[in-house]
């Protein structure tokens, strides 16, 4: 099987890991950074990690890109390499900040500069001396270009510290052509290795057990807050990292509220609650979604949109072939929405539009009334990660890992939002009565897939068909669930690469 050029670094590095449980290796991160040099040919890269938080007592987070390209996880560090004719010339660079014991009362240990060659096969330099070597490096590269990989945001008036020293080196160097590289390690990303798709596992295992307890305890007169502090429990006592991403547990009307993460409403009968969760399992990120009722039963109105959300799922699912382009799922996705939606009344008919604003000048599509967001995106370091998002002509090919999350939401102030226009008084005289029927309903069912050579695998195996979430929230629940032994023995053997 042949892959574009855009995945052949990275498909070849899917064989170098293969143990479950095993770590990142070194090796792998090597092949990372030869990758990233094939595409940029020619040049000196610098990448940048995150700064230290502002108060020591806020958690640092490595941010993606430098963490995929060295797997070290302090603040203040960079890395550095030369680029000759698509090879890495040397031994790349790593700045770390040294050792200081006094400091690290406050802060914990920090590798320091000597043992960055022993734990990383990296030369080991003081970030205090990046600016100095990076000058040096280009006064005796004068032909090349200089690459920045990090955290910039050009359309933001404040600007971010990795701006401000992108900027100082184009100062510094007007004759140097300064190129921002983070799209190249995001094309690397797109497929994923054996040892994430490990991780990724590990993390969908996490989230999974977290669900099923979420399920068992949720019961009206609970507030959301309490559903979250299980989940995350569960995350935790299971060696996730962190959520990895805001958790949403949103009751009745927070239910149709897309990203709803304030989790402070107290739970009421005959509501669903969505829950869309997931942890963080050595930095690499799952995302499942599952919608229950409150006390354990769906109410008539509920069942149908339950039962129109999973239908859309099914027929995304039923075209997910490997290499087959990714809008195929989310054509099949709209095809379902589009009929059941027709069907309960909620839109005028299948591909039925309305005018998007109060001049008529657009039209737009009524099941974007209800469901406003894409079908899938892609999982790894990120919670939307390069990828094979499920929308465009991206081939899903192996190795990439991704999410299927249709969705239905009606919201009770939906009527007010859509502009007065003549057309749309006809359109909502006609679904006025379904959306007062089916208010406050908000459905979303996710799911995590990983492409194989020869299929595509949903790998997020949480109750999802309609009876088997009701049995699950009809069984006892009794406290969290028990560790699984493989999971503790899989978190010694991947702990943390820096002491």
């Amino acid at each position: 099987m042949k892959l574009r050029t855009t995945f052949l670094s990275a498909a070849a590095l899917m064989s170098i890991a293969t143990a479950a449980g095993a770590q990142i290796p070194n090796s792998e991160y090597v092949a990372r950074r030869n990758a990233l040099a094939q595409r940029l040919q020619n040049g000196i890269v610098v990448a940048l990690g995150s700064p230290e938080p502002e108060e020591d007592f806020i958690a640092f987070n490595q941010n993606s890109q430098f963490r995929y390209l060295t797997g070290f996880l302090e603040p203040e560090a960079a890395l550095v390499m030369v680029v000759r004719n698509g090879t890495v010339s040397g031994t790349p660079m790593l700045f770390v900040q040294s050792s200081d014991p006094a400091r690290e009362v406050w802060t914990g240990h920090r590798l320091g500069v000597p043992a960055v060659r022993t734990e990383f096969g990296l030369e080991g330099r003081d970030a205090e001396t990046l600016g100095r070597v990076v000058d040096s490096l280009l006064a005796l590269e004068t032909t090349t270009a200089l690459f920045t990989i990090g955290n910039f945001h050009s359309d933001n008036p404040i600007k971010t510290r990795d701006t401000q020293i992108a900027e100082s080196f184009k100062r510094d160097h007007m004759r140097t052509p300064i190129k921002e590289a983070n799209s190249d390690v995001s094309a690397i990303r797109r497929v994923k290795t054996a040892a994430e798709l490990d991780f990724i596992r590990r993390a969908v295992n996490v989230t999974v057990t977290a669900q099923k307890d979420a399920m068992r305890v949720i019961e009206p007169g609970m507030n959301e807050f309490e559903v979250q502090a299980l989940i995350e429990y569960n995350f935790r006592k299971n060696g996730a990292d962190r959520p990895s991403f805001s958790t949403i547990v949103g009751s009745g009307p927070n239910s149709t509220t897309l990203h709803y993460g304030i989790d402070d409403r107290y739970i009421e009968n005959n509501e669903v609650i969505v829950m869309d969760i997931g942890a963080s399992y050595r930095g690499y990120a799952a995302d499942v979604t599952r919608t229950v009722p409150a006390n354990g039963k769906f109410t008539p109105a509920q069942r149908e949109i339950y039962l129109a959300v999973r239908a859309a799922q099914k027929a995304a699912e039923q075209v997910a072939k490997v290499n087959a382009p990714a809008h195929v799922l989310s054509d099949a996705a709209n095809a379902s929405l589009d009929v059941s939606l027709a069907k309960l009344g909620l839109i005028e008919s299948a591909g039925a539009t309305y005018d998007c604003d109060a001049g008529a000048t657009r039209q737009c599509s009524q099941r974007g009334l209800y469901y406003m967001h894409g079908l899938g995106h892609g999982i790894g370091l990120d919670v939307h990660d390069p990828g094979a998002a499920t929308g465009g002509n991206s081939p899903l090919v192996p190795g990439s890992a991704f999410t299927i999350e249709p969705g239905i939401y009606v919201r009770a102030s939906l009527l007010e939002i859509i502009p007065n226009t003549p057309k749309n008084q006809a359109v909502i005289a006609k679904i006025r009565p379904a959306v007062q029927k089916y208010a406050n309903i908000g459905v979303r069912i996710e799911d995590d897939y990983i492409v194989t050579p020869t299929e595509v695998e949903w790998i997020s195996r949480a109750p999802r068909e309609l009876e088997e979430v009701e049995a699950t929230m009809r069984e006892k629940y009794t406290g969290p669930s028990a560790r699984d032994a493989a999971t503790v023995e899989a978190y010694r053997s991947t702990g943390r690469r820096v002491p």
